[in-house]
């Protein structure tokens, strides 16, 4: 269900060719060695980019960082986004001319934990990221990668629209609706808004994401490789709570499709932008385990002891992405069978074959641009990996 107002995503949207827009083009990436991080790097080192990383270590072990062996096909630095001075160094050492930024606190269970941290990251780190951004000549397009959960949410059965107000019951939530006031005021004070900058700023929203690789603690994908690995019941905390699932890959196309038209036309796509799935997979957690166990072949699930003491998390929420398919003409392609199957192949690739990971990403990566391009979408053309230079 649409609330989408025709009269705030009027006209139609023009598109130049952007063919090899991230070849030879250095791009940082903040948060590389995260799950959705990691998979961002692969596709940009794919399409010919000079793809430099800013991250913590990998905080969880495996990674999926560490069994693709990225280390070895990037520059990797190590650096806390808390660290001004660091931070600065590596970009007036680099000049990159993209920045996509993914660095954060991204649990919402572990912002209960350590409330301080997660608005230090989320922040304060975002802050001392624009301001040495202001302070290098190089940089022309940045992305501040949010979450769906910058929205206020109140449980209603609309999907958020990019206008909607920020919010948050939780530290994680209001961390991430404070990331989004933060990019709309150094856009408009001191980017976008301003004659003297070069910088055109835009800040992504992606809901529930899943695909291989993902090791976190207190996430649904990652709770049932464990329990299916170990042939443990998997434990859920809310069966109920509905979310918008999509695969890795389906937000990451928007970024990088995004990234291509900021490069491009500057001003006319710098704003807040929603990537989420289908109307259809926005689906309760026990619906999503029930398939996950059906495609994996054997498993079950259970609710803990304490579900009652758990902390709070939102029930419902989902994105209304009516503003990027109609000016960005992106929309997502896998339905849940194809998001859980793809998932579930990564998985059992690593457990149980001996293949090369980076290698199964670059597989995946193909096959999903294949399919956009069956479906004529037409950032298919920019991001396919198959012209550009090899890996």
């Amino acid at each position: 269900m649409s609330r989408t107002n025709e009269s705030e995503i009027s006209g139609q949207p023009h598109f130049p060719p952007v063919p090899n827009v991230y070849r030879n083009k250095t791009v940082l990436v903040t948060g590389h060695t995260g799950f959705k991080g990691t998979w961002l790097s692969i596709w940009l080192k794919a399409l010919g980019g000079q793809v430099i990383g800013y991250s913590l270590e990998p905080n969880t072990q495996p990674s999926v960082f560490e069994v693709t062996q990225l280390e070895n096909k990037i520059t990797h630095i190590i650096g806390d986004i808390r660290d001004e001075n660091h931070l600065n160094d590596v970009f007036q050492q680099y000049n990159p001319e993209f920045v996509f930024h993914l660095a954060a606190q991204s649990l919402v269970r572990e912002s209960y934990k350590d409330p301080k941290l997660t608005y230090e990251s989320n922040v304060i780190g975002l802050v001392y990221l624009f301001e040495v951004i202001r302070k290098t000549n190089s940089v022309r397009v940045v992305i501040n990668v949010s979450s769906d959960k910058c929205y206020e949410n109140k449980e209603w059965v609309w999907g958020y629209r990019e206008n909607d107000p920020m919010g948050g019951y939780d530290p994680y939530s209001s961390s991430k609706g404070c990331s989004e006031l933060i990019t709309s005021a150094y856009r408009r004070s001191f980017f976008n808004d301003n004659e003297d900058s070069c910088v055109v700023l835009a800040s992504a929203r992606a809901g529930n994401v899943i695909g291989g690789g993902d090791w976190a603690e207190d996430r649904i994908i990652p709770d049932c490789i464990r329990s299916l690995t170990t042939k443990k019941p998997i434990l859920i905390r809310n069966p109920n709570a509905i979310r918008p699932w999509q695969h890795v890959l389906e937000p990451l196309s928007g970024y990088l499709w995004l990234g291509a038209l900021l490069h491009n036309n500057g001003k006319d796509y710098a704003s807040g932008w929603n990537f989420g799935p289908r109307e259809n997979q926005s689906l309760p957690v026990k619906e999503i385990v029930e398939r996950m166990i059906q495609i994996w072949g054997e498993g079950s699930w259970t609710t803990p002891q304490d579900v009652h003491a758990q902390p709070h998390e939102a029930n419902y929420l989902k994105l209304d992405c009516s503003k990027a398919y109609r000016l960005l003409k992106w929309q997502a392609i896998y339905d849940i069978h194809e998001t859980i199957v793809n998932t579930i192949n990564w998985y059992k690739s690593y457990y149980y074959d001996s293949v090369d990971m980076f290698d199964l990403c670059l597989k995946q990566i193909t096959n999903y641009v294949e399919t956009a391009k069956k479906e004529n979408l037409l950032w298919a053309s920019t991001l396919d990996i198959k012209p550009n230079s090899k890996v």
